[in-house]
């Protein structure tokens, strides 16, 4: 059974970076948006943010092929809105049995 990952889309301004790579094991990279935990490490909110250019100039051979093929990749979507928030009746307000 395949594994399903839960990212978190980041809208990146023209002038931001967009790739965000993982700083515990520098194995994983994505364009605009972050995984819940790293696939490789499973370390948690360890992603920081970079341009490609600078990823070319210190990354692996490997993280720099990665970050090429998130160059390609269809932008992330935007989480899913949240449900609005529904107030519910307090137990004072219930009818006693």
């Amino acid at each position: 059974m395949a594994e399903t990952r839960i990212f978190w889309a980041i809208e990146c301004a023209e002038d931001e970076p967009e790739y965000f790579v993982c700083m515990s094991c520098l194995n994983e990279v994505y364009r605009c948006k972050v995984p819940s935990a790293c696939p490789t490490c499973d370390a948690i909110s360890t992603f920081e943010a970079f341009r490609l250019a600078g990823i070319r100039d210190w990354g692996s051979e490997s993280l720099v092929a990665k970050a090429e093929q998130a160059s390609t990749d269809p932008p992330a979507r935007p989480p899913a809105q949240p449900m609005p928030h529904v107030e519910s009746p307090s137990l004072t307000e219930m009818p006693s049995s």
